[in-house]
């Protein structure tokens, strides 16, 4: 009994215990018997997904991945149902893409694609060969191709050690993400042979050969303990000490004076040579030949006179110092950063970081000027809008409508544009600014217009109606302005004709005609299919000129006119409002009840139509009831 009452209650008992059918992927547990796959039950309740998911459960305990930002680690199996949710029918996506997976912000994985990788495509780099062995058994995706789980993020994962292991895994120490072959930013000086003067110079492929063919250039193992390693002596053995006993890295040719030996050491003196000052000639300070003479070198000045600056940076703290902007390796590039700018009146923040220097201090010589006008963009920037602005309220400060993040885009919101004389509405809103604001076709270069004195429609759109509707257009609003184009349209939709009334027009709409479209009485020129160059006052008025005279003119008096008014009216064709009274047979009596086609049988073929005519028509009496019997 027992049996037979679960049977007949089955039905109703999965419908209850089930919230609903599984995806396509968890099919191979579906069914009530398989609830506690993903459910917990007791002391709570819970979901098992991490225990069948190995692989997402070992990202977040590696703290790895985009699982491990996202899922909250208090309870992750539970947090899993948050983004994929379950008993949702077989064809549920369990997997959702957040805008999509185009664009979906890989930052997020704790991996940003830069340079060359943020342009290639997710299955170059998620495909089963770059998956790691030990994460191969543990993903559920049966097409590894199709997973983006097991993935290292070193750089060897994916490239080919070029350097056959020679400098380590670490590639990003000289290579980036965005040109390979540029290795500026490695550091040869944390090698254990620093570049110094004409060395750093060098290419590297100068040092670093490539051995044989189709091997890789040798980056280790060099002897570099001695210049004759690399460089032949010009001197063929004449001198035996080391080539560095007379020559240093800053160039070969080391000039003397006074009898002062090449081989003098300057490092050990009050004054190391350093930079450009290595390349400089002996007699350039020891003008007099005498080596013993102290020679002035506290300050820049000691030796560069006249200041450059024409005393500009005088009142500094330092009293202008050279070497607060500038280094013996070289006049050019000052070191006076962005950041140093911010220590004066004007900080440089936005697209003003990238400017070069001599964009404002422009190159004169000794009279380039550091202290100049930035009290107004005008004092840098040319006034692109040719005065449009200079008067209240916004008088010429550009930062109104513009950052110093960038010219464009503008800061002039819509809500900017309700204070203005032309304020922004239906189909307006969605139109880009530069399709108003545009410069004139003429072929010369002119300032974008943005104060218009005539602000009609027909300023931007062409009047296609070849001023037709003139009278319409030159109507006052309740602002003042004339109405334009919205004297019969709606800026929200160019066909929104509500405001049109053809009952002001010679030919008010009544009956049948307030439901016919207006490209069937307005028709177009030739082949046209559109009402574009439709002429509206050629509109035919007369039925004749729209409906075929279905009685073969036979009713026409007074010429071509067949007089549909007298019998019809434009509410209905039928029933007809002729009145037979009027003729010289009148309907009185029975005869009110006879059908029309009881009576006018006259049928006649007109041009290949039957066409029925209502003249003449018998009115005997004998004519349709036959003759009076006789006695």
């Amino acid at each position: 009994m027992v049996v037979g009452l679960l049977a007949v209650c089955s039905g109703n008992m999965v419908a209850q215990i089930s919230p609903g059918p599984l995806a396509k992927a968890h099919q191979s547990i579906s069914g009530v018997t398989q609830c506690a796959s993903c459910h917990k039950f007791g002391g709570g309740g819970g979901l098992k997904c991490l225990e069948c998911h190995a692989e997402i459960n070992q990202s977040l305990t590696a703290n790895h991945g985009f699982h491990a930002a996202v899922v909250k680690r208090d309870n992750a199996n539970k947090d899993c149902a948050r983004c994929h949710s379950e008993h949702n029918g077989e064809d549920f996506r369990l997997i959702r893409w957040d805008p999509s997976q185009e664009k979906f912000d890989h930052g997020k994985t704790g991996y940003v694609l830069e340079g060359k990788h943020a342009a290639i495509q997710c299955q170059q780099c998620h495909a089963s060969k770059f998956i790691q062995p030990q994460m191969r058994e543990l993903i559920k995706q049966k097409d590894l191709n199709k997973s983006f789980l097991g993935l290292s993020r070193a750089c060897t994962s994916c490239h080919e050690d070029f350097h056959k292991g020679q400098l380590g895994k670490d590639c990003q120490s000289c290579h980036n993400s965005t040109n390979w072959k540029d290795v500026s930013h490695f550091d040869h000086s944390k090698t254990r042979y620093p570049l110094t003067g004409l060395h750093a110079k060098v290419g590297c492929a100068k040092c670093h050969i490539v051995p044989a063919p189709g091997q890789s250039p040798k980056f280790t193992g060099l002897n570099f303990s001695t210049c004759a390693a690399c460089h032949s002596d010009p001197h063929h053995g004449a001198f035996k000490k080391d080539c560095a006993s007379c020559h240093s890295t800053s160039g070969w040719k080391q000039l003397s004076a006074a009898g002062v030996s090449s081989q003098f050491d300057h490092s050990k003196t009050a004054f190391p040579l350093l930079g450009k000052h290595r390349t400089v000639d002996c007699g350039a300070c020891h003008r007099s030949g005498n080596f013993k003479e102290p020679v002035a070198h506290a300050l820049c000045s000691d030796c560069h006179k006249p200041d450059p600056h024409s005393g500009q940076f005088a009142k500094r703290k330092d009293g202008g110092k050279c070497e607060s902007c500038h280094t013996v390796e070289g006049w050019k590039p000052a070191r006076f950063t962005v950041q140093d700018h911010a220590s004066n009146g004007y900080p440089l923040e936005g697209a003003h970081a990238k400017v070069e220097c001599a964009k404002c201090h422009v190159p004169a010589g000794a009279a380039t000027k550091f202290k100049i006008k930035f009290a107004q963009c005008t004092n840098c920037h040319q006034d692109q809008h040719a005065g449009q602005f200079a008067a209240a309220p916004i008088s010429n400060r550009c930062e109104s409508c513009h950052t110093v993040k960038g010219f464009k885009p503008s800061t002039f919101t819509l809500a900017r544009h309700k204070q203005t004389r032309f304020i922004l509405a239906g189909a307006h809103l969605a139109v880009p600014c530069a399709d108003c604001h545009k410069q004139a076709e003429t072929g010369v270069k002119t300032s974008v217009p943005y104060h218009f004195a005539d602000l009609s429609c027909t300023t931007c759109h062409e009047d296609i109606h070849r001023g037709e509707f003139k009278q319409q257009m030159l109507r006052r609003r309740a602002d003042g302005r004339t109405a334009g184009c919205e004297g019969c349209h709606g800026v929200t939709e160019w066909k929104d004709l509500s405001k049109f009334d053809h009952d002001q027009t010679g030919f008010p709409l009544a009956g049948s005609h307030k439901a016919v479209s207006c490209i069937q009485c307005h028709k177009p020129q030739g082949q046209e299919t559109t009402m574009r160059h439709v002429s509206f006052r050629d509109a035919p008025k007369t039925c004749e000129s729209c409906h075929e005279d279905p009685h073969a003119h036979q009713f026409a008096r007074g010429g071509a006119n067949p007089g549909c008014e007298k019998c019809h009216q434009p509410v209905k064709w039928r029933p007809s409002q002729f009145d037979h009274e009027k003729t010289a047979f009148s309907l009185r009596g029975a005869h009110q009840q006879v059908r029309c086609a009881s009576c006018h049988k006259n049928m006649r073929s007109v041009q290949g139509k039957q066409v029925l005519f209502y003249l003449p028509t018998p009115k005997e009496c004998a004519s349709c009831h036959g003759a009076l019997p006789t006695k």
